[in-house]
């Protein structure tokens, strides 16, 4: 979230940046948050004048007791203290609660260079990448491929868990495995350290890093438990360091992070019931960064450079989009996505996103640095390095072969065992 410190240095830019992505209702919020804050800090001072009348009185009446003086009348005073700063800190905490309910919704500032847009449709093309290959045979769809070559199970999957799931068998659970190491060796060359986190997080971690419509529409929530299921492993890599104060020269942290996630995946869209684009479970390999706030840019063109890298390694034909103002969402200040190429339906698709957060996630949870005499919000990115399952998808699509084979990519061949067709 935005820290009530910098909104109120910095109103009109808060202003403006709500005003591009259309939100009057919270335009309207800055100047609450900002009047509700000044009530705040009046009545916090005036429970700190409490405390110290308080003290002074105490060393007063022991004072007097020494002399052997009276003190009925400073310890009369001293008895009403208590309940007034009891009903000044309850009134401070509802006036809290209010600052923070908002201070959560209200977005991030966007950079000068998000396109303004309505929707996706908004999304601006910044380049394309690779030939589109020209198939001169019917291709299959790739749920339908995949079973063709007995390398999946989407209704035993259906059977067991429901639609959204789906067993990988043999050459293609390999296939999965083989991504899955060649971003973690790709990212362990480029210094970044292999995390494998934990797979549930609680509330309060996870309100740190997260929109909180998505504990309505994305998370699964663990009965019974103050728990959550992880959507990415972005979001346990960010928390890590919740509450707690780097050193400057720890800085940049950058984390390579392999799980399964889990997404609930409320929506128009659904999910697929045979196929692996859009499913419940799936697993990833995230990049993430942790840096000074000067240095923040520069990894997010780094961090765009590494996925693009190895999509290419691929040999996946992509492109790289500027996230408008209507899809970019309330945690990143700018956004690219890379679409692959998916011949069957002739466009490209999204695989990864690469976000700059700036300090929105820090000042939720509370990561800040040492910096000289002063403590600073670090800033917080993170990409895709690999979701395997779309790119999966696109492998299907993009290396099938009218015999029903798919080659296997010469990058991945040496994960798989050297073979290079996956066939019957």
């Amino acid at each position: 979230m935005l820290s009530i410190k910098f909104i109120r240095e910095n109103t009109e830019l808060v202003k403006k940046s709500l005003a591009k992505r259309k939100d009057d209702e919270k335009i309207s919020w800055v100047d609450e948050v900002i009047s509700i804050d000044g009530q705040w800090r009046v009545l916090k001072q005036e429970v700190d004048s409490l405390r110290h009348k308080r003290n002074v009185l105490t060393e007063e009446v022991t004072n007097l007791k020494k002399q052997g003086k009276d003190i009925s009348q400073k310890v009369s005073e001293a008895k009403q203290i208590p309940e007034k700063i009891k009903n000044a800190e309850e009134k401070l905490e509802r006036l809290k609660s209010k600052i923070d309910f908002k201070l959560m919704r209200i977005p991030n500032v966007l950079h000068e260079s998000v396109p303004y847009g309505a929707d996706h449709s908004g999304n601006v093309e910044i380049k394309k990448v690779g030939k589109v290959p020209k198939i001169k045979f019917e291709l299959k769809p790739h749920g339908e491929i995949a079973e063709a070559l007995h390398v999946a199970d989407f209704t035993r999957a259906a059977k067991t868990a429901g639609a959204g799931f789906n067993y990988l068998k043999g050459d293609l659970a390999l296939l999965d495995l083989s991504l899955q190491r060649f971003a973690i060796d790709f990212l362990i060359k480029k210094g970044y350290t292999l995390i494998s986190p934990p797979f549930m997080m609680n509330k309060k971690a996870y309100e740190g890093v997260t929109d909180l419509a998505d504990f309505e529409n994305v998370m699964y929530k663990i009965d019974g438990e103050d728990l959550y299921m992880i959507a990415t492993s972005e979001h346990p890599m960010v928390a890590m360091h919740m509450n707690e104060v780097l050193d400057e020269k720890d800085l940049p942290m950058k984390f390579c992070g392999v799980s399964s996630c889990f997404r609930r995946e409320i929506g128009s869209r659904g999910v697929d019931t045979k196929g692996l684009f859009r499913m419940h479970q799936f697993n990833k390999v995230e990049q993430v960064i942790l840096c000074k706030p000067e240095d923040s840019w520069k990894f997010h063109d780094e961090l765009q450079k590494n996925s693009e890298t190895m999509i290419k390694q691929l040999g996946l034909p992509f492109r790289v989009v500027n996230i408008c103002t209507g899809d970019i969402g309330i945690v990143a200040a700018k956004k690219y996505d890379i679409e692959a190429w998916f011949p069957r339906t002739n466009n490209y698709l999204e695989v990864g996103s690469n976000s700059n957060c700036t300090s929105y996630q820090a000042v939720r949870l509370n990561i800040r640095y040492q910096k000289g005499e002063e403590r600073e919000y670090v800033h917080t990115l993170n990409n895709t390095g690999i979701a395997t399952s779309r790119i999966m998808v696109s492998i299907l699509e993009n290396y099938q072969q009218k015999d029903g084979s798919v080659k296997v990519p010469t990058a991945l061949q040496k994960y798989m065992n050297g073979k290079k067709v996956i066939s019957l």
